[in-house]
């Protein structure tokens, strides 16, 4: 009897070995997931969805991550993670971010990808136990519940955008449908090795991610979004003018959510997991700051249309070497960092707490970001065979890149910015007398 209850009990159903091989394939499809998620960004228009799908990705990419860990512990000493019989899976995964749009992408995510992943990590967890396999246990089931809100709220952004366009809604549908069946061509995303599909159709181009950024109609957008950028004359200002002027700047860091994702997805292969995690943190940290930054303006009651978001700092790297993409982040942050500690102080004495509050986390974050820079730049710069130390020379490069940018700046943009400002800086003032 105990011979025959012991035989029939779930939790012998894997060993170390077979949970490895299983781990290894969630993990591959994770990494897949970060990768094109952060390519798709700067090529998303919706606002929410910018600033909301990089936490997605940077909870998939812990999740990610506590999966390699753990194959790597159950396979001690082994610490290889080859792709094998799981190239059908990547291949389709690779395959599918050549979407046809933004919103056919998210689709995608929200009813073929996260879902049969989700479905795969609760199959797994009706077999596992908490006894042989407790690390992964406690962090997948977490991960279920993260899947569960990133499908909620890309449905949710999607049902906005089609009801305005029911056309794209129905181009969509059409490539998640394909999707659905290549996947089910192969087996799905589960605890067994995916199957040998039918050829993926041919690409026309493989996926990149946009130079040119999408921006939501709902702001006002032009290419510099405050006067003083390329106005001399204009002064950045004191008192609520710098109030105003910080929750700005926070506002148009969306170039530095894109950048952080354009590097991911480019140099992602290159550089490796490590990277891809510091990546996925980084573009996280800066859409809390893109955030940050709107939050304030609505607060004091702007309304969107009357909020300027510029696009001339990602502009300046198109068409270049995309290590200067990594580099024109660094520039900034590390140009700027400095001045973060003296604004928490103004805004101390203007008793604006929140802004002081936003300025006090940002420069936490920044401090962290300028030691990616310097890591990844130098490592980037040695794989090439070039001095690991000369990051100093692209940061140069990344101010000459700006600034040939502002050198085009042309008559009717200073006006129209210095507008926008102006009747930002009356509203402002209005609003503070209430």
């Amino acid at each position: 009897m105990v011979v025959e209850a012991l035989a029939g009990n779930v939790r012998g159903t894997y060993m170390r070995y077979d949970t490895a091989v299983i781990l290894k394939r969630l993990f591959l499809v994770e990494r897949m997931l970060v990768v094109s998620q952060a390519g798709w960004l700067p090529g998303i228009a919706d606002f929410n969805m910018k600033t909301a799908l990089p936490k997605m990705l940077w909870e998939d990419a812990l999740t990610a991550d506590a999966l390699r860990e753990r194959v790597f512990e159950l396979r001690f000493p082994n610490r290889m993670l080859e792709i094998g019989d799981d190239a059908p899976l990547v291949n389709l995964l690779r395959f599918a971010q050549a979407a046809p749009s933004a919103p056919a992408f998210l689709m995608a995510l929200a009813k073929v990808f996260k879902p049969a992943l989700r479905k795969a990590f609760n199959s797994y967890l009706e077999l596992a136990d908490d006894l042989g396999d407790g690390p992964t246990y406690r962090f997948m089931r977490l991960a279920t519940e993260e899947l569960r809100g990133h499908i909620e709220q890309i449905e949710a952004s999607l049902a906005r955008v089609f009801e305005t366009d029911p056309e794209e809604g129905r181009r969509s549908a059409d490539w998640v449908r394909r999707l659905q069946q290549l996947l089910a061509e192969i087996g799905g995303i589960g605890l067994d090795p995916p199957r040998a599909g039918s050829d993926l159709p041919a690409l026309e181009r493989p996926f990149t991610p946009a130079e040119t950024p999408a921006r939501d109609a709902q702001f006002h957008n032009l290419r510099f979004y405050w006067p003083d950028i390329i106005d001399p004359t204009f002064p950045y200002g004191e008192g609520l003018r710098l109030q105003l002027r910080s929750a700005v700047s926070h506002f148009n860091e969306v170039w530095a959510v894109e950048n952080a994702g354009f590097i991911l997805h480019t140099y992602a292969d290159d550089l490796g997991w490590e990277f891809i995690r510091d990546a996925a943190r980084w573009v996280y940290d800066e859409s809390r700051h893109v955030r940050m930054g709107y939050e304030r303006l609505k607060t004091w009651g702007f309304e969107d249309r009357e909020l300027p978001l510029g696009t001339y700092i990602y502009d300046s790297c198109r068409g270049q070497d995309p290590l200067y993409r990594i580099g024109m982040l660094f520039y900034f942050e590390s140009k700027n960092i400095g001045k973060k500690m003296e604004r928490k102080k103004s805004f101390e004495l203007l008793e604006d707490r929140m802004s002081q509050h936003d300025m006090d986390f940002d420069w936490a974050d920044e401090s962290i970001h300028t030691s990616y820079g310097k890591t990844w730049l130098s490592a980037l710069l040695k794989l090439r065979g070039e001095n690991p130390e000369d990051y100093t020379a692209i940061k140069t490069e990344c101010e000459r890149l700006v600034a040939a940018v502002l050198e085009t700046a042309e008559e009717r943009e200073r006006v129209e910015v210095r507008r926008v400002a102006e009747h930002m800086i009356e509203r402002a003032q209005q609003l503070a007398r209430r």
